[in-house]
């Protein structure tokens, strides 16, 4: 799949804002724990997204009530849906001064055409040794789910399946789409609320 990107400045996908919110000293300091001076720029972001991927709960794996909304929240939490861990992962690379971006997928709700569609967030990644962009699922594994990292063969969460119409949205943005954002506000109760949305266009 060819990447459109949102914007075609990369400090754009740099910056922080109510969502990705490293300008919180929760997310500096964590950030500063993970980073390693003698790792490589590859090997610095694997390490920060098997943190997310591994070590903050999708809030669905672990039957949660709660509904972190940024960055921040989901590291105190430890536990956050898709969304909002694509959202921390972003936060500590863009703190590194690792460009990354908000990716979206358009999924069946539960493996059924009439069962609908839910939106899944995911990050791409710029590699500067490499000059492209690659994407990255820190959704978290489970025995159904295996998302890796990896710079050559994509590794998510969901690899989707053209015969239920799902779809790979190609648009690498640089903020948080308006209708996830605006969806997220009024999420209050994961086990109560509907996350439905079901069309970025």
């Amino acid at each position: 799949m060819e990447y459109i990107l949102e914007s075609n400045n990369i400090n754009d996908y740099l910056i922080f804002d109510k969502y990705i919110d490293f300008n919180n000293v929760i997310i500096q300091n964590k950030a500063l724990e993970l980073y390693n001076p003698l790792f490589n720029e590859i090997e610095n972001i694997e390490n920060v997204y098997n943190y997310v991927r591994d070590k903050i709960s999708h809030s669905g794996d672990i039957d949660s009530e709660i509904v972190t909304k940024t960055a921040s929240d989901v590291l105190l939490y430890k536990e956050g849906i898709c969304i909002a861990k694509s959202f921390l992962l972003a936060a500590f690379l863009r703190y590194m001064k690792i460009p990354t971006g908000l990716c979206y997928q358009r999924l069946t709700n539960d493996d059924t055409l009439e069962s609908g569609y839910i939106i899944h967030g995911l990050n791409a990644v710029y590699l500067s040794n490499k000059n492209k962009w690659i994407r990255l699922d820190a959704r978290g594994n489970r025995n159904d789910i295996k998302a890796e990292f990896s710079t050559e063969i994509e590794k998510i969460a969901f690899p989707i399946r053209q015969e239920y119409n799902e779809i790979d949205y190609p648009t690498i943005y640089a903020k948080p789409h308006p209708k996830v954002t605006e969806a997220l506000e009024k999420y209050t109760n994961r086990k109560i609320d509907k996350w439905n949305i079901e069309f970025m266009e």
